[in-house]
């Protein structure tokens, strides 16, 4: 294998001022801003298209379309509990109280509510807390199910659009891409919606603040490379590829001080600075574990959760990346805009090879190049959708994931993820989460609804029956830490498992919520 340039280590970060954005749109000011960037000023046809609210000639509006829909279906579906909950309270004393409350599930949710609660309501109150919990597990259910059935992001793996990445990501020199981003609710759907990846071309495990596990992931480097040459996929182990680790912070343009990063106490300096260490930690130990140019490249990505514009620190072919030099994508959409798309493009990949720490790889620079060109569609959704600026800039999620897995899981602030194969290993992470939640739910009544996946490959004996068991030991070690809030009812999970070979459903294996009679998890 060709020996690759050992890299440079990470300079310390100096600070830099907040980038702004220009306060007016007379073509005069974006002229006088074009010339001191470098750029050509815009085209007449530029102007008229943004005068018009027009989406730039980059842009995907069809994709658009599809996935504002689909973000509006799953999260309706989940809103629409409490508003009839609230219905239920009203009426939960009438005589025909059993037969109203399932008529109005069947219209308002799809399916109907587990009769043991509803028939109890008489005798005292209705057990909203229960019910809220059984109803959000039973919307999760047929999401999940939705998801695997349908494709409705159309990544799976056998899709055409995953079959292309994957060939375009091999013409760009690398054989896998493994993407960190933080388990923030606010990042949940940075591969499908910012990114535009088809979801199963891409290797995606979350943690607090993008701090990933380096021996987990060395781990899966040795398995990649091992099916690369037992198997020759994706291609043969001779091939001059890399497995190329990416790390996607955060931080809030609007909100700086107090929307950032949560794990990084809101400093965006600090997010940067210790993903980029993790990247070569990372790194570093693959070569010095196995020789040095192991295969292993490594990309830093911020996003800005208001507006999901990314900015890309571009490293340097040497490996060198400086983290107070970024390239900004709403530079790039302003530096298009009067651009037809062959003119963009070139734009585009010139930008990317400017910003780079040093000569840049040219895999890297294509690669980097359509991912840009990738976000200007989802910074056309953001503006056309919801302002500019989503109106959620804080936390929102609906429920917490526990485990590994959630493959289906796509859409902003949906999920807050608390990945680990223990509680003890991952125990900040799920702390953070329940923290979260004591705002959302439990400060107005609600449980914090907690959902324990476990993924295993149906190809070896006994791992249904180990994951099931790893379900069930996380749920007994939150039972432990988190007591009191199991005690009041105000902590709720169900338990489920994962063929991840196969393109069934997540499978429900136990709940905390059970019934005398009747239905439930």
């Amino acid at each position: 294998m060709p020996r690759r340039p050992v890299p440079t280590p990470i300079r310390p970060l100096a600070p830099s001022a907040p980038r702004r954005r220009p306060a007016a749109e007379g073509s005069d000011l974006r002229d006088r801003l074009a010339d001191v960037r470098g750029q050509a000023p815009a085209s007449p046809a530029g102007l008229a298209r943004r005068r018009s609210g027009g989406l730039h000639p980059l842009s995907d509006g069809r994709s658009n379309a599809a996935l504002q829909a689909y973000d509006q279906r799953v999260k309706q579906a989940f809103d629409r509990i409490v508003p009839l909950l609230k219905q239920l309270s009203a009426l939960q004393h009438e005589d025909d109280f059993v037969a109203r409350a399932q008529q109005l599930a069947k219209a308002q949710l799809g399916y109907e509510l587990p009769l043991p609660i509803l028939e109890r309501a008489w005798v005292s109150q209705l057990d909203m807390r229960t019910l809220f919990a059984w109803c959000l597990f039973e919307t999760y259910e047929q999401i999940s199910a939705s998801f695997f059935q349908h494709d409705p992001l159309a990544g799976a793996r056998d899709s055409a659009a995953a079959r292309d990445f994957e060939q375009f990501l091999l013409d760009c020199g690398f054989h896998l891409l493994d993407i960190t981003p933080c388990a923030d609710g606010r990042l949940a759907h940075a591969i499908a919606f910012a990114l535009r990846l088809p979801y199963s071309a891409v290797r995606r495990r979350p943690h607090a603040g993008a701090l990933f596990d380096v021996e987990n992931t060395v781990n899966r480097w040795i398995k990649t490379e091992h099916r690369r040459y037992r198997e020759a996929q994706p291609n043969q182990a001779h091939a001059d590829t890399r497995y190329l680790k990416v790390v996607l912070y955060h931080f809030s343009s609007l909100d700086p001080k107090h929307e950032g990063c949560a794990a990084h106490g809101s400093n965006d300096s600090l997010a940067a600075s210790c993903g980029a260490q993790r990247l070569q930690d990372f790194q570093q130990a693959v070569e010095n574990s196995f020789c040095c140019g192991a295969s292993v490249d490594r990309l830093l990505i911020g996003i800005d959760t208001d507006t999901d514009a990314i900015r890309v620190h571009v490293p340097g072919l040497d490996g060198s990346t400086h983290l107070d030099r970024w390239l900004d994508a709403r530079d790039v959409y302003d530096a298009t805009f009067g651009l037809n798309s062959q003119e963009g493009r070139a734009r585009i990949q010139a930008m990317v090879e400017e910003a780079a720490a040093a000569s840049p790889d040219p895999g890297m620079v294509k690669l980097i190049s359509r991912l840009i060109e990738n976000n200007l569609s989802q910074i056309d959704y953001v503006r056309q959708v919801h302002g500019g600026n989503y109106g959620d800039a804080g936390h929102a999620e609906r429920f917490i994931g526990v485990g590994i897995g959630f493959k289906e899981i796509h859409l902003r602030n949906l999920t807050y993820f608390a990945y680990m194969d223990t509680v003890e290993e991952g125990a900040a992470d799920l702390d953070v989460g329940v923290k979260i939640f004591k705002s959302l739910n439990v400060s107005r009544g609600l449980p914090v609804p907690v959902v324990v996946r476990f993924d295993y490959s149906g190809k070896v004996p006994g791992a249904r029956e180990r994951a099931v068991g790893r379900a069930e030991r996380v749920l007994a070690a939150m039972r432990a830490r988190y007591k009191d809030l199991f005690d009041q009812g105000l902590i709720h999970a169900l338990l489920t498992v994962h063929d991840k070979d196969r393109l069934d459903p997540a499978e429900a294996v136990g709940s905390t919520i059970s019934f005398e009679t009747g239905g439930g998890h």
